[in-house]
This record gives structure tokens, C-alpha cells and sequence, in this order.
């Protein structure tokens, strides 16, 4: 266990995160491959709102942090990143590695394991480029289908890899909710243990025994798509979080929205990054979780998967 987390604006201590996170967003974000601006997370243009609706949930909800998951090939912005998190107030954790197949930088296709390791561990300890500014996360890595493809392989190896070295967690990106499963055995093989990492979109997958059999293997289950009603609902969500909770598991659980369309912007309509304390959470009290199970799954489980902690530890 570690017990400072990198953040885009230096070093923070983890007991320093009194409220709650936010563990798979995006601030600053470019997708678009073919011509789908919506897509997109523009510094410039969609800044201001962003940071206003960060500060706007630091006062309302305290939160304390959001982890942003825009990895190499995803229009990551490390120092836009860090004016984000002055200006609203709230703690950002960036994130290096790489996205799923369609989205890889050009190295994918040809480097070694060995040397893709490399590189994320050389942007690990010496930072963004130029900025200083120093990724506390390795993801959000990521396949798609039930087994990741050659290419995917070896960039969640070299995550791995690289999170041995250097005391970072692994999260992921599985495609709709799939693949979860091979991805942990992929990163158990390299030998990070299970509580070391998150594997992405799990609410996107209506299979609560996959869900807990990652959990008993002791992976953080991810249900960070709270709010994207056209992918999920977010009542499928609920019973299936219910459940885990239900099967012992809440120790496991990591929730967030996956803000990744401006549309997805309160400023624009949408439901925003405060989706999830505003009408998820309390449906979970109103279903019978108590506060401390809320603190347990969006201050406390954030926490332990960034610093590498055991349950019992934070």
C-alpha cells in the first residue's frame, strides 16, 4: 500500500479525501473517429460547465476526487486536467495506458510487451510529456469481445507490468460489460493481485455471477455507467448492485457515470456527473443501504484501489 496518490495538481494524501469519488470519468476527452463531434470533451468550449458542475458537487456532496480514465489515444489532456481541478476545487487522479484496439497509438501494433511496460513506467515516474504532472492510474486499458484481441493482450500485460512496477492499479475498459473475466486472468497471470483491479463497465453486463465471481476473486467490480439509460437502465443497475451487496460483496464495488459526451453535460441537458449522488444513491437508501455502505463504495473502495490497500487497511 502506498499512501499518496498522484494527482494533476501534486501529491495528495489519501486520509486528505474526506467525501466522495467519482472513479471512471472523463474531463477532457477526444473520440471522435469518424466525424462524431459529440463524442468529444473540448477544454475550451466545454471547460467552464465542466468545472462548474465539479464545484457545484464539492459543495453540494463533497466530492473530494475524480478519477479521470482518458488514456494514450483518447485526446488526454494533462494540463487541462490540472486547470480543471483548481478551478472546481476537486482532486484529479489522470491516467496512462490504452484504450481498446480501434483506438490504439501506433506503437501498439509492433512494440514488445516488454517495451510497451516501458514506456507507460517511464510516463509514470517522470510525468505527462513536459508538465510534470504524473498519471496516479494505469487505465482505463481495454478489449472488446469475450477475449481480448492480440494487440489488447499485450497492452493490459504491460499494464500490469508496469503496475508491479511502480505501485499503480489497473483499470479497465470491457467493451459493454464483456471480457471482464479474461481480463483479470490476463492481469493475474503477470502476477498483480486482484485488488489492484477495477474491471470497467460491469453494469453494462446483465450476469450477476460473473459479477461475483470477479468479486470473490477480489477484483473492484465497476458499475460506472450510472445514467447512460440508452445502454442500461439504470433500474438493471440497481438490482444488480443490489445483489452484489446483497452476496457480501459491497467491499468490491466502484460507482461513477462515465461522463464521455458533452451532451451527457447538465449545461446541454443531460444528466451530468451528478447523476449518481442526485438519483442513484438515493434510490440505493431508499432500497436499504445505509451510509456507511455508501461511504464504503464511493470514498472508502476508491481509495483502497488507488493505494493498493487491503480491505482492512483504509
Amino acid at each position: 500500500m502506498h499512501t499518496t496518490l498522484h494527482t494533476v495538481t501534486g501529491p495528495l494524501s489519501y486520509e486528505a479525501v474526506r467525501g466522495p469519488a467519482l472513479t471512471h470519468e472523463h474531463l477532457a476527452l477526444d473520440l471522435d473517429l469518424a466525424g462524431d463531434d459529440g463524442a468529444v470533451l473540448d477544454p475550451v468550449r466545454h471547460g467552464p460547465a465542466i468545472a462548474a458542475e465539479l464545484a457545484a458537487l464539492r459543495e453540494e456532496f463533497d466530492l473530494s476526487l475524480v478519477i479521470d480514465l482518458t488514456c494514450r489515444g483518447m485526446g488526454r489532456d494533462p494540463r487541462a486536467l490540472a486547470a480543471l481541478a483548481r478551478e472546481a476545487g476537486v482532486a484529479v487522479v489522470a491516467a496512462t495506458g490504452w484504450y481498446y484496439e480501434p483506438f490504439h497509438t501506433p506503437e501498439v501494433a509492433s512494440a514488445s510487451v516488454e517495451a510497451l511496460a516501458e514506456s507507460l513506467v517511464r510516463e509514470i515516474e517522470d510525468g505527462f510529456g513536459t508538465t510534470g504532472i504524473r498519471p496516479g492510474v494505469l487505465g482505463e486499458v481495454g478489449s472488446h469481445g469475450d477475449v481480448p484481441s492480440a494487440p489488447e493482450t499485450r497492452s493490459l500485460r504491460a499494464a500490469a507490468r508496469a503496475a508491479l512496477a511502480t505501485g499503480l492499479s489497473v483499470a479497465t475498459h470491457a467493451q459493454l460489460g464483456h471480457g471482464g473475466l479474461a481480463q483479470l486472468e490476463l492481469l493475474i497471470d503477470e502476477g498483480l493481485p486482484a485488488h489492484r483491479v477495477c474491471l470497467g463497465h460491469q453494469d453494462l453486463l446483465d450476469d450477476p455471477a460473473v459479477h461475483k465471481e470477479l468479486a470473490s476473486r477480489g477484483a473492484y467490480v465497476a458499475f460506472d455507467t450510472v445514467g447512460k439509460e440508452s445502454y442500461q437502465s439504470d433500474s438493471t443497475r440497481l438490482r444488480l448492485l443490489l445483489g452484489l451487496i446483497e452476496a457480501g460483496h459491497a467491499d468490491r464495488a466502484l460507482l461513477s457515470c462515465d461522463i464521455s459526451r458533452h451532451a451527457y453535460l447538465v449545461s446541454e441537458g443531460g444528466q451530468g456527473y451528478g447523476h449518481l449522488f442526485r438519483s442513484f444513491l438515493p434510490r440505493l437508501r431508499a432500497a436499504g443501504v445505509d451510509d456507511d455502505l455508501i461511504d464504503l463504495m464511493t470514498r472508502r473502495n476508491p481509495l483502497r484501489f488507488l493505494t493498493g490497500a487491503d480491505t482492512e487497511e483504509i
